[in-house]
């Protein structure tokens, strides 16, 4: 953690000076907001955190409920979602109080007592070590918290506006602020009220039953598997040996279990088989009594029995598999415009709740989407850019739910459906990468390059996230996890690998003396000279080298910047190879870096973007062009402006078929 960049304080360093609408922020909702955010769940909640880090954007978020959220009905926090909270600042205390899955069993009949489970096979939870971040489950309440905190622990103070429910919403389109949001206050002195607030842009996190979702009317298409699970958390004694095991129970006649620890030591969640479900049954299985749910769950666990003794929560629930068609409101009759409404979470894509991925995915959606939205607000990036949401998250949720048609049909069959006996863990294990959120690849767009330069980094696919790896820092010669270093402030990383040349006129030198002094390089195309060089673009050098064979002093200044009002110099952006504290750090080998050196471009949402060769200047100035304004607030030159129309600089939308 970096901090007393702006002067010395003995403060909490988590805790930013207040600053824009964060000083005296109003205590209620203003009659024009800049980003109004519906639904207090993980989507939204994210979204808040990632905008509190703007203090001049206006960021409100409303939630109907009167208070925080209790009890969460989602548990399961993939890899990628903790790499997630490590930018939001919390992922170690996070990782702390949450449960760690590592592994999982499968429990099959026993071939020779089927009526009778035993336990089958265990798998690694991670096989391929493809995160240093473990796979946790914690009750989604405490995630929502631990965002809560980081927003109003922000310069914008952002909190949540509880009793406020979002009612509809209008355009008048060409209005500064051209989204009319009707709401009512339906808890605290103001309740049953009405009023309207006008907004430039707002974000509908507010749920399967979305009202936003509604009001730009978007469809959700797919279809229902008509299968029901019966879901508990639960505190219970039981002979069950897996109990603090994840694991997906099979019994003979053909129900089946999965099973999933919770944090605390004691509880756990059962999703409880409950059959199939005829067409016209019409949700009458949603009134199915906990007692049943416990009665079968002890009748698939046999020989192993299950006393309950408390319930924290339950619910019945049928799957479903459904996809919005569009994630903002540009319906035909307004492809004219750009979007101003967005949806993300479930208000764009409902699933079963058994591959762990609602909560995470609907995270990614938010992160995705909020920093693109202060780019455009802070007058760093056209309003184009905002199409790129739907071109890229779309696609993703419609892998999800081609991936959870396969889980879920392979989690209810019946023992002798199986075409091998191993055919469910074989799955589970030939598919892990994807549930933890390791398979999401940005197809090329105005925000991500082409691959033409992967072999200068074989180890960060061009689209897929940053997938960190350990350097020394020169500065103080610790072993940094370089991904741990990106932190949720809507910046551009470039890591500078510096090849093994480097000499005072090879290509290296040469691309720190573009970055800091050519007029056209990004920092000075896109910086306004009144704000500090690292405003935009956080960019660090990595040397091949070991660490005792390089000197600050031949560090260039590109990654010495000075910021701050007391001019301060930063010293920590450069990195090299070595071991130090009995800690190894060789971040060219494990992640493939040629020693002809590389620049890797990633988002600010953690994705790859780009990878260009150090002599390939034109090439890295074009790509920022494209998407980012100059210090004027124009487009540079015409090929931004051409590009920023082509409908290919932006993915195409994806067709859905209604089924």
């Amino acid at each position: 953690m970096l901090f007393h960049d702006h002067g010395y304080h003995s403060d909490d360093p988590r805790v930013k000076p207040a600053a824009g609408y964060g000083i005296d922020r109003a205590s209620d909702l203003p009659d024009e907001i800049d980003v109004l955010i519906v639904g207090t769940g993980p989507a939204g909640m994210l979204a808040a955190a990632q905008l509190s880090r703007f203090p001049n954007i206006n960021t409100r978020i409303i939630e109907r409920r009167a208070g925080r959220l209790e009890i969460g009905q989602a548990d399961g926090i993939q890899a990628r979602s903790v790499e997630t909270f490590q930018a939001f600042g919390f992922a170690d205390r996070i990782i702390q109080e949450a449960f760690h899955l590592t592994e999982m069993a499968f429990w099959k009949p026993d071939p020779e007592h089927p009526e009778n489970i035993h336990r089958a096979a265990r798998t690694p939870d991670d096989p391929a070590n493809v995160s240093e971040f473990p796979h946790l489950i914690v009750n989604q309440a405490r995630v929502l918290d631990y965002f809560a905190e980081y927003a109003r622990q922000r310069p914008g103070r952002v909190t949540p506006d509880y009793g406020v429910e979002f009612i509809e919403l209008s355009f008048d389109d060409g209005a500064e602020y051209p989204v009319i949001v009707d709401v009512e206050y339906v808890a605290g002195p103001r309740e049953g009220q009405r009023r309207q607030v006008r907004a430039k842009y707002v974000l509908g996190a507010d749920g399967a039953h979305s009202r936003v979702r509604k009001a730009i009317g978007a469809k959700r298409q797919g279809k229902a598997a008509f299968h029901a699970w019966g879901v508990m958390d639960v505190l219970a004694n039981t002979d069950f040996p897996d109990i603090r095991t994840k694991c997906a129970i099979t019994s003979n006649d053909g129900g089946s279990i999965l099973h999933i620890p919770r944090e605390g030591g004691y509880l756990f969640r059962m999703y409880v088989d409950l059959g199939e479900v005829a067409e016209d049954d019409n949700h009458q299985v949603r009134n199915t009594p906990l007692d049943e749910i416990i009665r079968r769950a002890n009748s698939i666990l046999h020989p192993y029995s299950l006393d309950v003794r408390q319930v924290a929560w339950w619910s019945v629930y049928e799957v479903g598999h459904r996809v919005t068609d569009r994630f903002d409101d540009i319906s035909p009759e307004r492809e004219h415009l750009e979007p101003r409404v967005f949806i993300a979470g479930d208000a764009c894509h409902t699933h079963s709740a058994k591959a762990g991925q609602g909560m995470n995915v609907s995270m990614q959606d938010a992160f995705n989407l909020a920093w693109k939205l202060a780019h455009v607000l802070e007058g760093r990036s056209p309003a184009s850019l905002l199409r790129t949401y739907t071109g890229e998250r779309q696609v993703i949720a419609q892998n999800l739910i081609d991936f959870d048609m396969q889980w879920s049909s392979m989690m209810a069959k019946k023992p002798e459906e199986f075409s091998s006996p191993t055919e469910l863990e074989d799955f589970y294990q030939s598919t892990f990468e994807f549930p933890a959120g390791f398979m999401t690849q940005y197809e090329p767009s105005m925000i991500t390059g082409a691959d033409d330069y992967q072999h200068l980094a074989t180890g960060f696919p061009v689209g897929k996230r940053f997938r960190s790896a350990r350097a020394i820092r020169l500065s103080d010669r610790t072993a940094q996890h370089l991904g741990h270093l990106h932190e949720a402030d809507g910046r551009w990383r470039l890591y500078v690998c510096t090849g093994t040349d480097i000499s005072a006129d090879g290509p290296f030198a040469n691309w720190a003396q573009w970055w800091s002094s050519d007029e056209h390089s990004p920092l000075n195309t896109h910086v306004p000279q009144a704000d500090d060089p690292e405003s935009l673009f956080d960019v660090k050098a990595i040397y091949p080298h070991d660490y005792t064979e390089i000197e600050l002093t031949q560090v260039p200044d590109a990654f010495k910047p000075v910021g701050g009002p007391l001019g301060l110099v930063n010293v920590n952006n450069s990195f090299a190879q070595g071991t130090t504290w009995r800690t190894p750090a060789d971040f060219y080998s494990e992640r493939g870096i040629s020693d002809s050196g590389c620049v890797i471009v990633v988002r600010p949402d953690q994705y790859v973007a780009n990878i260009l060769p150090l002599t390939a200047t034109d090439e890295l100035a074009d790509f920022f062009r494209g998407f980012l304004l100059d210090r004027s607030g124009e487009h540079s030159d015409m090929l931004a402006q051409e590009r920023a129309k082509m409908d290919v600089s932006t993915p195409e939308r994806t067709k859905l078929s209604a089924e």
